[in-house]
């Protein structure tokens, strides 16, 4: 489909959030994900506070979505019908290690459903549909490092088949405190040119 182009892209790492690659929020390198999560909640988001009870993974997600799609680009009535195409290579392993620590020991075998409810690399998604009242189609893909042709044909093939006129496609990856999110939202109409060729290169300037 020679129309698709990208409407916005977001990236977070290194403390630093981005939209289309001009900075919205750094904060010193330093600071745990925690910390830099808990700074930018407040100057980004500040009205759901669900957002504290997510793991680590979901709120790098949440960050980077809640960027795309509150900005002035995207209506709200034209999220509803949004697709969502995400891929890590960690899957939930943060969390399901801590998970792991509540049921390793039978003298304080103690499972924890806050935990437990993360165990799914595709909770991310579902974090993300309730915020924005998301009820497009959805997939979350475990690969070995980023690919952006995966991701291009999908969103190709949900707007070919009249799915959604929206995707919203990225990566995004927790794992022993490192992590990176990069989110680019697909339309008929927008800003930026759908290749893989272009979204591997600003997910490696970002």
């Amino acid at each position: 489909m020679k129309d698709l182009s990208i409407i916005a892209y977001c990236s977070i790492k290194d403390n630093t959030i981005k939209l289309n690659n001009t900075t919205r929020v750094a904060k010193d390198p330093k600071l745990s994900f925690l910390e830099f999560a808990k700074k930018a909640y407040k100057e980004q988001v500040l009205d759901y506070p669900k957002f504290f009870k997510m793991d680590n993974l979901s709120k790098l997600a949440f960050l980077a979505s809640d960027v795309l799609c509150n900005s002035d680009i995207i209506k709200n009535e034209h999220k509803e019908h949004m697709a969502i195409v995400l891929s890590n290579r960690s899957s939930s392993l943060d969390t399901d290690r801590k998970y792991q620590a509540t049921i390793i020991d039978p003298k304080n075998y103690y499972p924890s459903p806050a935990l437990f409810v993360y165990t799914l690399p595709n909770i991310t998604i579902g974090e993300i549909s309730i915020r924005h009242k998301i009820k497009g189609e959805n997939a979350f893909f475990v690969l070995n490092k980023f690919n952006a042709e995966i991701l291009t044909q999908y969103a190709i093939s949900l707007i070919e088949n009249k799915k959604s006129n929206l995707v919203l496609c990225g990566w995004v990856d927790y794992d022993e405190k490192k992590y990176n999110a990069f989110m680019y939202i697909v339309a008929r109409n927008g800003i930026y040119k759908h290749s893989k060729e272009f979204i591997n290169k600003i997910f490696n300037s970002n």
